[in-house]
Parts: C-alpha cells; structure tokens; sequence
C-alpha cells in the first residue's frame, strides 16, 4: 500500500494558492490536494478554509505537524526545504540574484495589494456613483500600473522574470496577470513582452497540469483581454 504524500495543499478554487500546487508541480515533490469551493454569495472562503490558520486566506498548507500560511512564507518553506536541487532558485552569487529576490516578494508585496485596492474601490464606486474620485484607488492603479511597466521592460531583456531561467518568481507572478483577471478585467495591450510571457508560461507542462489539478476544466485569461466573469470578495 502506497503511503499519501505528507505534504497537504488547501487550495481555495480560483485563488492565489493554485501558486502553490504549481511550485510543487515544478518541483516534481509529491503533495495531497485538498480543495475548497468558494461563497456563492459572497465568493469568499468558507468557514471550513478560514479555520485551517489564524490569517483565514488562502494558500495554507501542512507538512507533518507544521501548519502554514502566506504565500511567501510557503515559498520560501518549500524551496528551503524541497529544492535539494535548487531548480527554481537563483544563489546570491548569480548575476540576476536581485532580480530573483525583487519579483519573488514585489508580487504579493506591492503588485498584488494595488490590484485588490483597484478591485475593491471598482466594487465601491459600482455601488454608488455619487462618491467623489477615490485617491487612494489612483494611488492603487499608479502603483499597479508601476508595476506592469518594470515588468513589461524586465520581459523586454530575458524571458523570464529573473533572467533567462525559469525561477520560483514566475510561480508567484503570475496569478494577478491570469486567474485574477477573472474578477478583475486587467488590459494588457499595452504590454506585448507580458503577453508573450504568459504564453510561454502557458506552454508549460507543469503549469498546464497545476491548473487542471486545482481548477479542472477552467481555461484562464493568457492574452492581452479578459473578461470579468463573477464578483471577488476578499477570501
């Protein structure tokens, strides 16, 4: 009898932990899946996802008798520990070490927060048009846009985000320029390298498995368009 793998991924449908199930696919480490349905109402996690850790979003993963939370935080746990290989890494001494480091902690860090404060005002603003211009959305879509624009010139130079090997960044960036888009209908006309990059990503074995295996049968937005499909509440 085959042992279950003891690596547990919770993933909540059409979220930032399909990331997770990617890096493993790429990875080649083995895992159990364990998927959740969002809200119909609200789109948010059920209760069952928000109890598994105290940040109650999605990813969360347990190793053994280890609980996890947080993206980054279950990065950097998987490649420290799974990458014996160090396939998705970059060491310090490489050339493109800080390009690495910078898109594997800018997604969640600025990229990711601008986007969700340009959804939630679009949420807001659809609700009542009397509301005068809300700063603090510009203030969210000059800093995505930022964003796109340092990405769009580093796709310019190398294929990938951190240079020209395939890296753990790609596996963290790509969600807000994909599946997200489903509930937010992000323009990226303007960005051709981008486009061209999320092709290239979406030729990947592991990548085309990881999204089967977390959302089957779902095709996300690869191209340059993308329509909203259903509202986002924060999970």
């Amino acid at each position: 009898m085959t042992e279950s793998p003891q690596l547990i991924i919770h993933h909540l449908r059409l979220s930032q932990s399909e990331r997770v199930i990617w890096l493993c696919e790429e990875l080649e480490h083995p895992y159990q899946l364990k998927s959740y349905e969002r809200e119909p109402v609200t789109s948010l996690a059920p209760a069952s996802y928000k109890s598994l850790h105290p940040a109650g979003t999605a990813p969360v993963i347990e190793d053994g008798n280890i609980t996890l939370g947080e993206s980054n935080a279950i990065f950097e746990y998987l490649l420290t520990k799974y990458d014996n290989a160090s396939k998705l890494t970059l060491p310090p001494t490489h050339p493109n070490y800080p390009d690495y480091v910078f898109w594997l902690h800018h997604v969640n860090g600025s990229m990711q927060p601008a986007l969700n404060g340009i959804m939630f005002a679009h949420l807001s603003s659809s609700k009542d048009t009397s509301k005068e211009p809300d700063l603090s959305a510009q203030h969210s879509q000059d800093r995505f846009d930022r964003s796109l624009a340092a990405m769009e010139a580093q796709l310019a130079k190398y294929p990938f985000l951190a240079g020209e090997t395939f890296t753990a960044a790609d596996c963290m960036a790509l969600f807000p320029l994909s599946t997200c888009r489903f509930f937010m209908p992000v323009s990226l006309e303007k960005y051709p390298n981008i486009v061209k990059y999320l092709q290239r990503i979406g030729e990947r074995k592991a990548y085309q498995v990881a999204m089967e295996k977390a959302d089957p049968g779902v095709k996300r937005p690869l191209g340059a368009t993308a329509e909203a499909s259903r509202t986002i509440g924060k999970a």
